[in-house]
């Protein structure tokens, strides 16, 4: 494939430089004000060369194609304007061309409430995935972050780690899982809104990329536009109300620009009861411009979020409780205060210089991140769960009972749990207070610390040989040190912490202190240093009906632990430095184009990548001990799409199949299991496991009138496991049996039967139609009504094994485990279709040169209330037990579920001038 797509790009080459070409002449400037557009983008759709305006809006390009083409002049805030041109070597003078602005634009904020929202128990899975697509116009896309989203939507099935974020071109990807943090920026949509992005396989300027795509958020002031912008947001999503100001000076006559941006979000509670949130950000950038053809720029991002997390629930609890319904928090002295709050600050620092001459550009850049990412919980020791959803005061423990089911009990259960739903913090207080305690805590609030220390530097050069042909490459260097720790926050009345494992009465911190106090490192304290290098090259060509692009990058990969307490568990390894992990890796991808016309072409792209496993798969328990994963292999990823494109001047949109396969991943997972094993916290090790990607998109999109705009969307996927994986268990104390554990403290659980069954990455199959209206007088209204289905929740990997059909007590199989009551218990769960209807509206005004816009949407309008997602749980260890608790038909061991928001709206008004 690699050396098709090389002889493709290079035999084709057969350029006639001395083609006289067509004139395309033309100003930009802004309606209503009748101010130039600076840096307007002028683009021919399907072509890979970009123009743009100069300081007074004129644009003066040369293209070489002949035929029927459509242009296309963009600007950010702005409504893209499209021209239907023929080109046949004769000049074309467009005149004044009137940008109108924005005010969709406003849907960004919209997205980031959803996204920013706690759906997910730490979010970044689905947040990530939805802010990569915020600025493409590409219409499916589109549909997928706005609408679909809500329903944890996941383009082609992937994660956020496989599209690639960078600002000023340095990546921002976090090494711990390889998904970008957007709560770094968060707030600060006004200056990140200049967005590049890159879909899929298609090449980029900044790097090799990632397979959904890269956006390249351009935050240099002089990009931005002048003037000051002020809003005021109002949500009952995440946070319920937002202030933000910006100002961008625009160069000076000296050369000097500058640009500051701040905003507040807070909500004392948010959809989901108990979910505080409280942020603040501030963007401060300075950029000076010697000339034309070059800038040096400073900038500093610092962005503070705190919230409050919600649960997955049981079908269970659902049901006695609703979607809105979170056991994490509980009143003290009045006030709501939650057990499980998040909060980031994490500081970025960025120098940058760019130099753009007529056929050459080079971008340098370096970035210095710094600060915390603190999650806190409670913990508990040798006392009871405070959680008031522990499966023992719920009445499935009574009517599931070994014994026979206990209706008085359960019904006691019921009506306790409804008189008292929320955390107790009283009886944590009282628990800890109480004189046989002599001071010792039974409960404490503490806090799992990352201190992380990041520094990038990346570069990339573009060189374009002849009209024709264009020559890139670059690279990145990142390094990583990370202390993680448990942090003391609050010892909830008692006088000190015994830094001691309550299942094993082992030291954690055997070199040290036994009795912790507030803001004491206890229970774990180590550190993660890490590195990675990557250097790509690329080379495109674009001819009259053929254009083609190569790319290949190589990159290296080190990690190593260094623990920093000493765990009585594990004497030999837990303190010290590891062995240093280390992964060498080689990609490749390409891409042909074919131009039937100027409005109708096909591309199909194909890439084979391989990747580093990310550094929280890499140790198997990282917090007490240095064991990597054995003999732990680099992922491989083989992936390929084929695409038709259509731009006609009413209609435009493309039709897609990919087919995409992950090779050799490796995921670990934390959770207590209770079998004839041994009843511990244990760690999960899949290793061998592949995953496949197939399917469709869709999408259309037609002008039905100057007013008027219909949209179809649609996604057939196919996401299954591909592979029978191994799996191992490490346990974390003696509680299990020792005679059934390897020297290492392990057990190999053999093959885990899962090919085929489906990956639980969100609706599998979406559809989507959307109506809008925009009205002369500057106020437009649109409704999409959304259909999601084959949604699948997350399996356990243990019940698909062997030993799990097998009674500790004999060590036979379980009489009743046939293979058609195995298959019965264990089928996998198909979630709910979903139903939604959103609609968003707006409305502008031009005041004394002043722009005012209004901006509203109401999402899930027929407050509809589903399952977004869901997992297994893996408590139950065995056949029997897992058979014992399901006999009822309401298991204490269910799945747990996430669940949607209802009714939700957005409003924001902004002014700017």
């Amino acid at each position: 494939m690699r050396t098709a797509l090389l002889l493709a790009v290079f035999c084709c080459t057969n350029v006639h430089f001395g083609q006289q070409g067509t004139v395309i002449l033309g100003s930009v400037q802004e309606m209503g004000r009748n101010l130039p557009v600076p840096n307007a983008t002028i683009t021919i759709e399907n072509t890979s060369r970009n123009f743009f305006t100069d300081a007074n809006g004129n644009f003066d390009v040369q293209v070489h194609q002949v035929g029927e083409y459509v242009l296309k002049i963009s600007a950010p805030d702005f409504v893209p304007k499209r021209f239907s041109l023929y080109f046949e070597g004769k000049p074309i003078d467009l005149g004044p061309v009137f940008l109108e602005k924005d005010i969709f634009q406003e849907r960004s904020d919209n997205l980031i409430t959803l996204t920013e929202g706690d759906l997910l128990d730490d979010g970044e899975a689905v947040s990530g995935a939805l802010g990569l697509l915020q600025s493409t116009k590409d219409v499916f896309l589109n549909r997928a972050a706005f609408d679909f989203g809500q329903a944890f939507f996941k383009v082609r099935g992937y994660d956020s780690r496989n599209g690639t974020v960078l600002i000023n071109g340095i990546p921002m990807n976090k090494f711990f899982d390889g998904r970008p943090q957007w709560n770094n920026w968060g707030g600060l949509n006004d200056v990140v809104r200049n967005q590049e992005y890159d879909h899929a396989l298609d090449i980029n300027s900044y790097g090799f990329g990632g397979i959904l795509g890269n956006t390249q958020i351009n935050v240099r002031p002089s990009g931005m536009r002048p003037g000051i912008r002020l809003s005021s947001s109002a949500s009952n999503r995440t946070y319920r109300g937002r202030l933000m100001a910006t100002y961008n000076s625009g160069p000076s006559q000296k050369g000097w620009a500058y640009s500051f941006s701040a905003s507040r979000r807070w909500a004392k509670e948010g959809y989901v009861e108990g979910t505080l949130y409280d942020a603040y950000s501030f963007f401060g950038a300075l950029e000076y411009l010697p000339n034309s053809k070059s800038s040096l720029s400073l900038t500093a991002i610092l962005a503070r979020n705190r919230r409050g997390r919600s649960a997955a629930l049981t079908e269970e609890v659902f049901e006695l409780k609703g979607n809105q319904y979170n056991p994490y928090w509980g009143n003290q002295d009045g006030e709501l205060r939650n057990s499980r709050g998040r909060e980031i600050f994490e500081p970025i620092f960025l120098l940058n210089y760019k130099l753009q001459r007529e056929k050459f550009s080079w971008n340098v850049g370096v970035a210095h991140q710094f600060g915390t990412n603190t999650r806190s919980r409670l913990g508990y020791f040798n006392a009871p769960n405070p959680d008031p959803t522990y499966y023992r005061y719920l009445p499935s423990y009574f009517i599931n009972s070994s014994i026979g089911a206990d209706f008085i009990n359960a019904n006691l259960a019921r009506e306790g749990f409804l008189k008292h739903p929320q955390l107790s913090w009283e009886q944590l207080y009282t628990a800890n207070t109480n004189a046989n305690n002599q001071g010792r805590a039974a409960y404490v609030l503490y806090n799992d610390v990352a201190d992380d220390t990041q520094t990038t530097m990346a570069t990339n050069m573009e060189y374009n040989i002849s009209e024709n042909i264009n020559l890139g490459f670059g690279g990145n260097f990142k390094t990583l040190s990370s202390e993680n720790y448990a942090e003391i926050q609050d010892l909830l009345g008692a006088e000190f912490h015994e830094d001691m494992d309550s299942f094993s009465n082992t030291l954690n911190d055997a070199n040290g202190k036994l009795e912790k106090t507030t803001g004491d490192k206890f229970n774990y304290n180590y550190t993660l240093d890490t590195s990675q290098f990557e250097a790509f090259g690329q080379l495109s060509t674009t001819l009259k009906k053929w254009s083609g692009f190569v790319s290949a990058s190589i990159s290296g990969y080190k990690a190593q632990r260094n623990g920093l307490f000493v765990n009585e568990r594990f004497l030999e390894n837990s303190i010290g430095e590891s062995p240093k992990v280390s992964f060498s890796n080689m990609s490749f991808k390409g891409g042909l184009t074919y131009f039937l016309s100027g409005r109708h072409w096909f591309t199909a792209n194909a890439a084979k990548v391989e990747r580093s496993p990310t550094l929280q798969n890499i140790f198997i328990n990282p917090r007490e001990n240095n064991e990597v994963v054995p003999e732990i292999q680099k992922e491989t990823i083989t992936t390929t799409d084929v695409s038709y494109f259509v731009r006609l001047p009413n209609l435009t949109g493309r039709l897609t199949a990919f087919y995409t396969r992950f090779m050799n991943t490796t995921d670990i997972n934390f959770f207590f299991v209770d079998s004839g094993l041994g009843s511990d916290f244990v760690q999960e090790v899949i290793t061998g496991l592949d995953r496949l990607h197939k399917g469709l998109e869709l999408g259309l999109e037609y002008e039905a009138s100057s007013s008027v705009k219909l949209t179809l969307v649609g996604n057939l996927g196919d996401y299954v496991y591909a592979s029978d994986p191994s799996v191992q268990i490490n346990f974390d104390t003696a509680g299990a049996d020792e005679d059934l554990i390897d020297p290492e403290g392990d057990i190999d659980l053999g093959i885990a039967k899962v090919k085929g069954l489906k990956l639980a990455q969100g609706p599998q199959t979406a559809l989507a139609l959307g109506v809008e209206y925009r009205n002369p007088n500057y106020w437009w209204f649109g409704a999409t009504a959304n259909y999601l289905t084959h949604n699948y929740i997350n399996i356990s990997t243990i019940s698909r094994t062997s030993s799990f059909l097998l009674d500790p007590e004999t060590g036979e199989r379980f009489p009743d485990a046939t293979d058609e009551n195995v298959a019965k218990i264990l089928r996998q769960k198909k979630l709910e279709d979903i139903y939604l209807l959103n609609l968003i509206g707006g409305k502008s005004w031009l005041v004394n040169k002043k722009y005012i816009s209004l901006f509203a949407s109401v999402s899930n309008l027929f407050d509809g209330v589903f399952r977004t997602g869901g997992y297994e749980q893996s408590r139950n260890g065995n056949f029997g037990q897992l058979q014992q608790d399901n006999l009822s038909g309401a298991p204490s061991f269910g799945p747990k579920y996430w669940y949607s928001y209802g009714r939700t709206y957005f409003l924001n008004l902004a002014i700017s001038f």
